[in-house]
């Protein structure tokens, strides 16, 4: 809608003058450039995500712990039971990330 027609509906629509309706038609031409960010006044609770245990991860982990422990590293440490080991080498620290992946789509 262009400012003249504006103007015009302003004017008919309130009964007021030009510079009146004009006033008005730069009012809500610079409104509708404008953001609104509003939130929420309360926020929805989350529920905590359940992990299901993998239990070929957990015997791969520890048995990657028992090997490392009987040769040459030293201070090995589970991070997670599902996921990460931690260890010592000639002064180094070191991790090891386990990772399943997904079957290939067919």
């Amino acid at each position: 809608m262009d400012k003249e027609k504006l103007i015009q509906d302003i004017m008919k629509d309130l009964d007021c003058s030009r510079e009146d309706a004009e006033e008005v038609a730069e009012m809500e031409i610079k409104a509708k450039g404008i953001k609104r960010y509003e939130k929420a006044e309360e926020q929805k609770p989350r529920q905590k995500r359940e992990v299901k245990l993998d239990e070929d991860k957990i015997k791969i982990i520890n048995f990657l712990q028992r090997v490392m422990v009987g040769s040459d590293a030293l201070q090995v440490e589970i991070k997670n039971a599902q996921r990460e080991i931690t260890f010592q080498f000639n002064g180094a620290d070191y991790s090891l990330t386990l990772t399943k992946h997904r079957p290939p789509k067919k």
